[in-house]
């Protein structure tokens, strides 16, 4: 399908009641292509009225999707995957179209977005119980599992599909009615969605999706209606505590999954192509737009200049483009605001006495992008080794000892995911003990998995998506005593 073709064919009213509706205001926004800087097309300004039409549907909606059978709800989910899977080539397009990475980056989320559906659609049937007798004889104990209730889903920019179907899935899954609220950069790959759903036979108003240039004008009123029973959201550390502070009001339950600071080690027994390869997946894909890339990395001081080199080199060799032109590895980011954040940081180490291997630069001409950048000898107090810097920039750092590099992997308030790479076993798993990160990757640059549990610690946030953990966000446990 061309461009035009796909863009005039999406939805871009709110999506209510299992169809598109115009938001309450009559207002729309600018949904832009960061390869660009033009418009795509625009879509519907939800208000705080929106909102709250979308929790009646919901609320009026539970009950009898909670009692849907749970082999119902499954093929619903599993249909709804058949469905993505054979409008794959459209999705990857629109999402490279919105966000800008390249095809074979959003053909590659499109699998990935699309395995929560799958493995949530099996999931659906295994919520089970217990029953037992009372330890005293007494009676009996009955333990079940009960859908949360309505659920609200805000969804990031990086991965328009895949943070979507992360949460969608398993609530759907649990029995949940789900209102989301998708990035205001990229809200047209969950609108495609919501028809996918409606295509698979989901029932009206169990599905609401809420595009909004105000995202506190909608989810405010929300948080504050006792008909909303959970809230989960992926994006900056920030607003996760903002959004915690306003759900203890309430205590509504919470899921977040928040900023990152990975750092990658490579310890001097390591293969060091291997280790090459596994840093430029962990911090090149999504260019680098990612909370569990590379933001850090640590490299033993013998093997360091090798490693350094021949990152550089593999990092050179990429093609920066419009994500829809053949050829292209690394795309724009997100928009202006994101790209200057990325120079100031690189600025800011620079500065302070790193060097440049390569990149470092703005190239000309439209579109919000940077060319990928290797720093080494980053000096400590340089700030994007405490920030993320959400962009294709490796910043390198020596060390002499595993506990220096431990110690240093473990400096900073994020929590969510560490790699480090290794060809020894006592290493690996020593070390996998000592890093303080609710994910570790070892002799990998990439972890995640619909089948594992994606989620950190500290300030990376709490509560896990994917594998047999995440069905549980969106269920409670009920206790019967049984004479």
């Amino acid at each position: 399908m061309s461009v035009h073709d796909l863009i005039s064919s999406l939805p871009t009213d709110l999506w209510l009641g299992g169809a598109q509706s115009p938001s309450a205001s009559g207002a729309r926004f600018s949904v832009l292509n960061p390869a660009t800087g033009e418009e795509l097309t625009t879509v519907a300004d939800a208000t705080a009225a929106d909102g709250i039409t979308a929790l009646d549907l919901a609320a009026a909606a539970q009950g009898e999707w909670a009692a849907t059978p749970a082999r119902e709800r499954a093929e619903i989910l599993r249909r709804a995957f058949d469905l993505l899977q054979a409008r794959a080539a459209d999705f990857a397009l629109l999402m490279t179209l919105e966000m800008g990475k390249s095809l074979a980056e959003s053909r590659g989320e499109v699998n990935y977005g699309g395995e929560f559906l799958h493995w949530f659609s099996e999931e659906a049937v295994r919520i089970g119980g217990r029953f037992t007798p009372a330890p005293a004889g007494n009676g009996r104990i009955l333990v079940t599992k009960m859908p949360v209730g309505p659920v609200l889903a805000i969804t990031p920019w990086n991965f328009p599909l895949a943070m979507g179907t992360r949460k969608i899935g398993p609530a759907l899954a649990a029995g949940c009615t789900v209102i989301v609220k998708p990035a205001e950069d990229t809200p047209l790959t969950m609108l495609l969605l919501g028809q996918v759903f409606a295509d698979a036979g989901l029932p009206d108003g169990v599905l609401s999706i809420l595009p909004a240039s105000d995202a506190a004008a909608v989810t405010g009123p929300l948080m504050d209606d006792p008909r909303l029973r959970k809230i989960t959201f992926t994006g900056s550390t920030g607003v996760g505590k903002l959004l915690v502070r306003n759900a203890a009001d309430r205590l509504l339950r919470t899921s977040m999954e928040l900023g990152g600071n990975a750092p990658f080690i490579v310890f001097d027994d390591a293969d060091i192509d291997a280790a090459v390869d596994g840093a430029m997946l962990a911090k090149m894909r999504n260019g680098g737009e990612a909370c569990t890339a590379a933001n850090r990395l640590y490299v033993a001081n013998s093997v360091r200049e090798e490693f350094t080199a021949k990152l550089t080199a593999r990092i050179e060799a990429l093609t920066v483009g419009p994500g829809d032109r053949e050829g292209t590895d690394i795309g724009p980011l997100i928009n202006d605001k994101q790209r200057r954040t990325v120079i100031s940081l690189v600025d800011d180490a620079v500065a302070k006495g790193a060097r440049v291997r390569t990149g470092g630069t703005t190239p000309d001409g439209p579109g919000f992008f940077y060319r990928p950048t290797v720093l080494d000898r980053v000096p400590a107090d340089a700030n994007l080794l405490r920030d993320e810097i959400f962009g294709p920039v490796a910043a390198i750092v020596g060390f002499d000892t595993e506990d220096e590099a431990v110690t240093a992997a473990n400096d900073t308030r994020y929590g969510l995911v560490a790699y480090f790479y290794t060809e020894n076993l006592d290493r690996a798993l020593r070390v996998s003990a000592a890093l303080d990160t609710g994910m570790v990757g070892v002799n990998r640059g990439a972890i995640s998995d619909a089948a594992a549990p994606f989620g950190g610690v500290k300030e990376s946030g709490f509560g896990r998506e994917g594998g047999t953990e995440g069905i549980e966000e969106y269920l409670e446990t009920k206790y019967i005593a049984l004479q």
